[in-house]
């Protein structure tokens, strides 16, 4: 087999890998979001937010020359240097942080019953939450990408294969979490520790991807374990 396609095959296998565990994130808050719509739309919600978040992400790879200025500085405050993604990482954690913490301030002031009977967001406001969030997560993801790999084709195929395979399981993870209320409780508590990090990174104090997702794995085993202790006291 030739070598230049060996190289762009594990280039594709490597970016579509990279693009699907940073979407996770995209996937909980996309799940929460979209859960506060009718049952009827929530389909439609989810399928319409990954294609623009596909849109997005695909025409972000075409204006490389400007995601490569976003590294560039814009101005300083004392020593520190502030650049375009700077903005973006502190404004998007901002973003997370205050929609997480309100979302559990209704959960536990009003509690479940009382939020589901209350007004529902309009679609169009979901898919514009949905969309905003996916750009911010995007110019990470796409940088690191453009970083990886000078081969416009294969990044684009990656996002469009990575989006595919988000749109199939989207469902299902959506489903998972409305219909646990302790999940939920932790998926938002997830997102607040991401808006964190995406603070951070602004500030340019870089956390670790891997300590965060080690900590959303454990965190998910130890309430998996906890699901399966209340089911078998639960049974008769």
């Amino acid at each position: 087999m030739d070598l230049h396609l060996v190289d762009i095959i594990i280039s594709l296998l490597t970016l579509t890998a990279m693009e699907i565990v940073l979407g996770i994130d995209n996937i909980v808050f996309l799940s929460i979001v979209v859960g506060k719509l009718p049952k009827e739309q929530q389909a439609s919600g989810r399928t319409i937010g990954l294609l623009a978040a596909l849109g997005f992400r695909i025409g972000l790879l075409f204006t490389v020359s400007w995601l490569a200025s976003l590294t560039n500085g814009l101005f300083q405050v004392g020593n520190f240097t502030v650049t375009g993604r700077d903005l973006i990482m502190l404004g998007g954690g901002l973003f997370l942080i205050a929609k997480s913490t309100s979302e559990i301030h209704h959960k536990m002031e009003e509690g479940e019953t009382d939020l589901d009977t209350g007004s529902s967001p309009s679609f169009f406001n979901v898919i514009v939450q949905v969309i905003i969030l996916d750009i911010i997560f995007s110019v990470d993801s796409i940088i690191t990408a453009v970083g990886l790999s000078g081969n416009l084709m294969v990044m684009v195929l990656a996002v469009i294969i990575s989006l595919v395979i988000m749109l199939i399981f989207s469902g299902k993870v959506s489903d998972f979490i409305n219909e646990h209320p302790t999940m939920k409780i932790l998926a938002l508590s997830f997102l607040i520790m991401i808006g964190v990090m995406l603070f951070a990174d602004g500030l340019h104090f870089h956390i670790p991807k891997g300590y965060i997702y080690f900590s959303m794995a454990f965190s998910l085993l130890v309430e998996f374990i906890n699901m399966r202790v209340r089911k078998v006291n639960q049974s008769p």
